[in-house]
């Protein structure tokens, strides 16, 4: 009879540790560091970047009159379709195809029964760009956790540029025009686009905010402080914005990604936010006058509100007047300043004055409800508005349930679902005083898809590190 022995490794010898797994994000490197690999993300970060570039006349650089950065996220879009295409994977689970196509359905309703579809047509491709192909491109080509944070490391440095623009027009008196003063802190954008900054800046720190708070346990102590210096330094720019809807957006924001780091932590964090707060605008005085006065006049918007403020009501009952007489799809894309006169009361003025921050004093129509929800519901009727309610509360509860399991589960890409909650929310509030429209309109796809991504990326992915 033969015995087979079979070999044993001598007791001493410690036991291998098991291989890593194969597959293209084994060891990838440093957030900071670009591989080759990195190339698709180009056109999403070429496009956030290039809005801190001013062109001659204040406002975004142009080519033959279309923003540069819509120019880039078409590239980003044609790159995606290009590697869908090479690649053959399947481009979206059922799911992500649903939340993110729900838009659609509103928009072609709102197109097809316009008065006139022609004129109708930029303002579908326009809606189609912001709310569903960009989204959707920055769902696809964000691969992992360190992808999304390239992403918003770049909103992070555009807003640090457009801050520090800010605080230059604030302080030498050549920003836009307020109460009599050039002091309005706007950035690039120029006076057409007061809110471009503001918008711009809230996202920055947000973004900052939330890898602060969800750091992981073996990221840079050097990063996380990083973080919290670019966070607190962009609260100065943000007040200087003087735009009230934006400081209501960026506390929401701020306040989800707080609470949502534990109640203990969070009323900690609270209290330090508003002593802060305190010794910021109270102790320096840093545009105390006129951010005490920008402040009272939320809390007097119906007892004694200001112009502006008389016109917002103007254009949000001319708004819901429209939807009243076509409930179902709305006027159509685009229809909003051809009714506008004759649903407003005769209380609204011609317009809105702009100057300064190198721009002549002008007279800017006012062509919108400057709330994108009466937008939505006065243009695209109940039918728009449910499909575009029904994807952000998707994207905004599907966020939040991921976020809760990966902090149960301790995992390394808490921050990424802090800055995706954070922006999401940031987003749905603010569109409650303002709506899409200037250069930093892109911005807007970019922050759905990376809400998107957090949201409706498949787990692996989203908690790969």
């Amino acid at each position: 009879m033969t015995q087979t022995l079979t070999a044993r490794p001598p007791a001493s010898t410690p036991a291998s540790p098991p291989a890593p797994a194969p597959g293209p994000r084994a060891g990838r490197p440093f957030p900071l560091r670009f591989s080759r690999g990195d190339w698709p993300l180009l056109p999403l970060l070429a496009t956030v970047l290039l809005l801190a570039v001013p062109s001659g006349d204040g406002g975004a650089v142009t080519v033959y009159g279309v923003p540069a950065a819509d120019l880039l996220s078409g590239v980003a879009v044609l790159v995606c379709l290009g590697r869908l295409l090479y690649l053959r994977v399947r481009p979206l689970t059922p799911a992500a195809a649903g939340v993110l196509g729900l838009p659609a359905v509103g928009l072609a309703v709102a197109t097809v029964t316009a008065g006139d579809p022609v004129a109708a047509l930029p303002g579908f491709v326009r809606y189609l760009q912001v709310f569903v192909l960009v989204p959707a491109c920055v769902l696809l080509l964000v691969r992992d956790a360190r992808d999304f944070r390239m992403i918003t490391g770049a909103l992070v440095l555009l807003a640090l540029v457009q801050g520090a623009v800010g605080v230059h027009q604030y302080a030498t008196g050549s920003g836009a025009s307020y109460m009599g003063e050039d002091v309005r802190a706007v950035g690039t954008f120029g006076a057409g686009d007061v809110m471009g900054m503001a918008t711009v800046v809230g996202y920055g720190l947000l973004a900052a905010a939330a890898c602060a708070a969800g750091a992981p346990a073996g990221r840079p102590r050097w990063l996380r402080l990083c973080a919290l210096t670019a966070a607190a330094a962009l609260a100065v720019p943000l007040a200087l914005s003087f735009s009230r809807g934006s400081w209501i957006a960026t506390a929401a924001g701020a306040t989800a990604v707080i609470l949502l780091t534990g109640l203990r932590r969070a009323a900690g964090t609270l209290a330090v936010l508003g002593a802060a707060g305190v010794v910021l605008v109270g102790g320096f005085g840093v545009g105390s006058a006129m951010v005490s006065q920008r402040l009272t006049s939320i809390t007097e918007v119906t007892s004694a509100p200001d112009r502006s403020v008389n016109d917002r009501y103007a254009l949000w009952a001319a708004a819901a007047g429209m939807w009243r007489e076509h409930p179902a799809a709305g006027v159509g894309l685009k229809g909003f300043p051809a009714h506008r006169d004759g649903h407003a009361s005769i209380g609204l003025s011609a317009g809105g004055d702009t100057a300064g921050a190198g721009q002549d004093f002008r007279r800017q129509p006012l062509l919108s409800p400057h709330n994108m929800y009466l937008l939505v519901l006065s243009e695209q009727g109940l039918v728009g508005l449910t499909a575009l309610l029904g994807s952000w509360a998707a994207l905004l509860v599907g966020g939040v349930r991921r976020l809760v399991r990966a902090r149960a589960r301790g995992s390394a890409a808490v921050d990424c679902g802090s800055a995706a909650v954070g922006l999401m929310t940031w987003q749905t509030v603010d569109f409650l005083y303002a709506d899409i429209g200037g250069p930093s309109t892109v911005v807007t796809g970019i922050v759905l898809g990376l809400a998107a991504w957090w949201a409706l990326a498949v787990p692996d992915r989203a908690a790969a590190t």
